[in-house]
């Protein structure tokens, strides 16, 4: 499993460097984002609409403006992006497809299009321009194509889970054991997430509490309608199970969960390429400000509270309306925190997945564009 997950990688990367002649063509060329960009207040978007990124407490409150702010400022002239998505049936995908459904990027002057391409695909298109943003994660391929040299960067959050929540880390327990002490050194692990994914940051933190970590497991990947089959019937011993598949062993005393994606601290969300970076940088704000101001209206707190905007988000995400009230509200967070990037990649380098040397934050996150939105001047 570990030479089909590098394998994997090593194709993203080198699709990477093939597209490098046009990347690096531009990278000759002045841009708007190299001249100082004014930043104002704006109406709505008081002190809470920013979080110091070093605020690492799992019960940190999300940044939050006055419902529909900021405001929309339509660009003047009609622009047309092109985001990326793994899937447009998860419920963190949610602010993309409301934004859309609610005219919240057509209000800036944004004529979005979100097309399903899985991350392998739509890395080497989002390096040479092809597409604009990418909703996905600084997944290891994302990390080893800015050691190549491309202006890939992660800009905004997506989400951190519900303290309820237990998607993560799930083991069958043998004779004797309990949640408290299960040795993990030694056993399989089933997941349709492989080693390069951001999961391996949590799942090596939950492992290392049960003496293991990623180099003392055995991998076993597998389609998302056969991870819970095989932690069922003793084909693997443990998995990673996502919402709502935990649910059916939640409460079966035979199962323990073992811990999840860290509270408050969100994993994933938008990358954006050279396009929105360097060359319409004002395409960029008017995009995440409508992302932000999605949030802040229609997902601010317990949005499936409200059971007649879950009807309408089941429709959305084309999924059964009591299999999405089944599992907590996501806690939507366009904010990205202090050192995750570090974090990610001593995962990716203990799955042995990363390559090179540690990308610094700053060569893969830029907080610049979502903080203009808010009007937050560091």
């Amino acid at each position: 499993m570990r030479t089909r997950t590098t394998a994997l990688t090593l194709l993203v990367t080198g699709s990477l460097l093939a597209a490098s002649g046009c990347a690096k063509e531009d990278d000759e060329t002045p841009s708007a984002a190299t001249k100082p960009r004014a930043v104002t207040s704006v109406p709505g978007c008081g002190k809470g609409s920013w979080t110091d990124p070093a605020d690492l407490s799992p019960d940190r409150e999300p940044a939050r403006c006055a419902p529909n702010t900021p405001a929309p400022r339509p660009l003047p002239e009609k622009r047309r992006l092109t985001i990326a998505t793994g899937t447009l049936s998860a419920e963190y995908v949610a602010p993309l497809h409301m934004a859309v459904d609610k005219g919240e990027f057509e209000k800036e002057g944004l004529d979005v299009q979100l097309k399903v391409l899985p991350t392998p695909d739509a890395l080497p298109l989002l390096a040479k321009g092809d597409v604009d943003a990418q909703w996905a994660a600084p997944e290891a391929a994302v990390m080893n194509g800015i050691t190549s040299g491309f202006d890939i960067k992660w800009t905004a959050g997506n989400f951190s889970p519900d303290p309820r929540s237990k998607s993560g880390l799930w083991v069958k327990l043998r004779e004797n054991e309990t949640a408290a002490r299960v040795p993990m050194a030694g056993r399989k692990l089933g997941t349709m997430i492989g080693k390069g994914s951001v999961i391996s940051y949590p799942m090596n933190k939950a492992l290392k509490k049960h003496g293991g970590g990623l180099d003392e497991i055995q991998f076993q990947q597998l389609g998302s309608a056969d991870v819970l089959t095989a932690l069922q019937n003793g084909g693997t011993d443990s998995a990673w199970l996502l919402d709502p598949v935990w649910r059916k062993v939640d409460g079966d005393e035979r199962y323990a969960f073992l811990g999840g994606q860290p509270q408050a601290e969100p994993l994933g969300g938008l990358l954006f390429g050279p396009n929105l970076l360097r060359k319409d940088p004002d395409a960029g704000v008017a995009l995440l400000r409508a992302y932000i101001r999605t949030v802040n209206t229609y997902f601010a707190g317990d949005y499936k509270a409200d059971k007649a905007f879950a009807r309408d988000l089941a429709k959305l995400l084309k999924t059964d309306e009591k299999v999405l009230l089944s599992t907590p509200s996501l806690h939507m967070d366009w904010e990205i925190r202090a050192g995750t990037t570090d974090r990610l990649q001593d995962a990716y380098r203990a799955a042995g997945v990363a390559e090179g040397d540690k990308v610094p934050e700053n060569k893969a996150v830029d907080r610049k564009l979502y903080e203009e939105a808010v009007g937050h001047k560091p």
